[in-house]
């Protein structure tokens, strides 16, 4: 609790208090009406000077307007009447507070969530100068500068190890409490503290291109972005508030006037003026003014303390309505890391055609070679190779230890005139000719995420209706994962460009109420992300492409959050649409029974003020999602 949270509770029961007391002070009249003012001061001094404020500045209907009116109405209807009774007055203006303090409380804690996120911005960097660490502000640290970070500090900026070995905790990035292992050569993203040794970090991004300014960034403007919902409850609040007031108005004037002018009755003026006060503070919208964004503001802390970043209400309201989910393979169904499973029909030892493959293989960056040069495992002597010559599509022709190597798919060795045996199993072939002969080949594929068919699994429970994916992968590698992981339709051989078609392609076929959710990667997959009605990062730790152009980013790579960040998302709406039929359907009850009469002042607080706390109440739940 705040120091402003514990100032209103302290005028709260010091008002309720006084209240109480003085109905058991014997005291009529004008010291009456005095000592009545001190506790209706005490608590709605502030929101008499804001309605003041807004009469002022010509934004006159709010709902600190009404209860100013509806209430100084009230004291001077029961100052004129000489009843006395002006606790009505104050328990309005008391509830009203104990309602805005609730309302405070709810953002306060939806914030505390969405702050322990925050907690990731670093203070400061450790720079390494005459053998002493000096602390700076990691805005000053520029790139291929080495930072040191020590036990128990967060990385503050993006980087590469040079030296060290540790684990991770990026529980503040991911959701996550499972440390992460680094080494030297490994890259590593700001945010994460670090557990046990000493690192040296090589910067590879100024600070404010860091991962956790991009997610700082990301959160914070997030409540920028208006749902549907929010617009529809602010634009019927700008016409609902002025006709409540002109309805109370004419509730106040045109039954005396009928009843005095045309009926030859007496006016009752005390009594029609006190049904317009009651109708006023049961008309007073605060009950959707404040839930509703509430809501949202809560399902977007609820979510990052899941490791899911929202970049509005408007994308949690989208999410909610998805019902056809097309993805990326490689990068978000499977891990992205190519690993040898099998050598067939070679006619050398295996290490040695390994050896082979990983030298001539060895200028090149793609996972492909990579892969190559991690099943060696050993070091890689550059002096070995010489007369690279890559030839685009195909693969790569050198000279290893004076011996003619060639490494590549069946174009190759057509190119070669190299008679080849084709692989019946699936996944990337590497035929191998050695001397113009040929030598067997590698097979080399992608492994399935351990959770990706669960995945599936559990976004068919939640109601998604189809399942697609895209890939540039071989037909009969895609065809294979598809059917292992339970994917309703597959299009492979696709380059980027294609993705973009085959997205906008079943746009056109859907209905305008389900709406489309791209998962990628986010780096090379930012075109569909964008035209996609909902972009899905996932494994976007780092990736600056899964930031900008999605729209939610999975802080892990994970594909069980994405049925996490639906069921989310349909939790926050499912509340939202609680509140407002709740909040209009008790309203208009009440409004009548005001209007004729039935309603006292008291069950105009309960309209108003019950009803702002239930909904706010229910609000606070889009804050819980850990068992979702």
């Amino acid at each position: 609790m705040n120091k402003k949270q514990k100032k209103m509770l302290i005028r709260i029961i010091v008002s309720a208090l006084l209240m109480i007391g003085l109905n058991f002070v014997s005291v009529t009249g004008i010291i009456r009406f005095l000592l009545y003012l001190i506790p209706y001061l005490i608590i709605g001094y502030d929101i008499l000077i804001k309605a003041a404020k807004g009469i002022k500045n010509r934004q006159v209907f709010d709902e600190s307007f009404l209860m100013a009116v509806a209430t100084i109405g009230a004291i001077a209807l029961a100052f004129y009447e000489k009843s006395g009774d002006y606790t009505e007055a104050i328990a309005v203006m008391l509830f009203y507070q104990i309602g805005e303090w609730f309302q405070s409380y709810a953002v306060g804690k939806s914030r505390r969530n969405i702050s322990e996120l925050m907690d990731i911005r670093p203070d400061y960097a450790n720079i390494e100068q005459n053998g002493k660490l000096e602390k700076v502000d990691p805005d000053e640290v520029g790139i291929g500068s080495v930072i040191v970070v020590q036990p128990g500090e967060k990385v503050p900026i993006d980087g590469m190890v040079v030296e060290g070995t540790s684990s991770l905790n990026t529980g503040a990035l991911t959701g996550e409490s499972l440390p992460r292992d680094v080494k030297v050569g490994d890259e590593i993203i700001s945010g994460c503290i670090n557990m046990t040794g000493v690192l040296k970090i090589q910067t590879t991004k100024e600070f404010g291109e860091s991962t956790v300014s991009k997610i700082l960034d990301l959160v914070e403007n997030a409540s920028s972005r208006k749902s549907k919902s929010e617009d529809f409850i602010s634009k019927f609040a700008r016409v609902y508030t002025p006709a409540v007031c002109i309805a109370a108005l004419a509730l106040a004037l045109l039954p005396p006037v009928v009843r005095m002018l045309l009926l030859g009755l007496s006016a009752q003026w005390g009594v029609w003026i006190y049904r317009a006060l009651t109708f006023l503070v049961i008309s007073c919208p605060c009950a959707l003014v404040i839930s509703i964004p509430l809501s949202f503001f809560a399902g977007i802390g609820g979510a990052s303390k899941a490791g899911v970043l929202v970049k509005g209400s408007n994308y949690l309201e989208t999410l909610s309505q998805t019902k056809i989910l097309v993805f990326d393979k490689t990068g978000t169904l499977t891990q992205g890391v190519f690993e040898v499973n099998g050598i067939h029909h070679n006619e050398m030892e295996n290490a040695k055609l390994i050896e082979y493959a990983a030298l001539v293989e060895s200028s090149s960056s793609h996972p492909i070679s990579k892969s190559l040069q991690r099943a060696y495992g050993k070091e890689i002597d550059r002096s070995r190779v010489a007369d690279i010559r890559e030839i685009s599509g195909e693969g790569v022709v050198a000279k290893v230890d004076g011996i003619s190597v060639a490494a590549g798919n069946s174009k190759l060795m057509e190119r070669l005139n190299v008679p080849y045996i084709n692989c019946h199993q699936v996944g990337t072939i590497i035929h191998m000719a050695i001397n113009g002969e040929y030598a067997g080949h590698i097979v080399i594929s992608d492994i399935v995420k351990p959770h990706s068919k669960e995945a599936i699994a559990a976004l068919k429970a939640a109601g998604i209706q189809k399942t697609v994916m895209l890939t540039g992968d071989a037909k009969a590698v895609a065809d294979q994962v598809a059917e292992a992981l339970g994917i309703d339709e597959v299009f492979s051989e696709l380059l980027p460009a294609d993705k973009v078609e085959k997205v906008e392609e079943i746009m056109e076929h859907k209905s305008d109420r389900a709406k489309l959710a791209f998962v990628g990667d986010g780096i090379n997959d930012a075109p569909v992300l964008g035209r996609a009605d909902i972009g899905i990062a996932m494994g976007a730790m780092g990736s600056d492409a899964a930031i900008e152009a999605a729209d939610v980013v999975l802080m892990d790579d994970d594909p069980m959050k994405i049925a996490k960040a639906i069921k989310i998302s349909r939790k926050c709406l499912g509340i939202v649409y609680q509140n407002i039929v709740f909040a209009i359907g008790i309203k208009l009850i009440c409004l009548l029974l005001g209007a004729v009469g039935i309603a006292s002042m008291w069950l105009a607080i309960f309209a108003d003020v019950g009803v702002m706390i239930i909904a706010v109440l229910n609000a606070i739940r889009a804050l819980f999602v850990k068992n979702l």
